[in-house]
């Protein structure tokens, strides 16, 4: 899958998302298999954006393959089960990367 797909899909599903209960987080993706692969998802304010940026003081950054992320997105790849085999690495508070996969749910 495309990098601009997969960002327009996640932008699509953060108009969707519920985060009232969320105060800040911040989280970069690293897709492996895209160049560029970087975006990061914050929460702020109450407020959700979703940019083709580096962020540097982010809460955590999850690193995957294109496939795997559209699964994850799509509710076809349970994030633990992802985390376990080797599908999803974690740099940062493991506790915010399971977080932002429940925003996506």
């Amino acid at each position: 899958m495309k990098f601009e797909s997969i960002l327009d899909k996640v932008r699509k599903l953060s108009e969707k998302v519920d985060v009232s209960g969320t105060d800040f987080l911040a989280v970069q993706v690293n897709l492996t298999d895209c160049d560029p692969g970087v975006f990061y998802v914050e929460v702020k304010d109450h407020k959700i954006s979703v940019e083709p940026y580096d962020y540097h003081d982010r809460s955590c950054a999850i690193t995957m393959k294109s496939d795997d992320f559209n699964k994850l997105i799509s509710g076809k790849l349970d994030p633990v089960l992802a985390f376990t085999v080797g599908k999803l690495k974690v740099d940062g508070d493991i506790g915010k990367a399971l977080e932002f996969s429940n925003l996506l749910k």
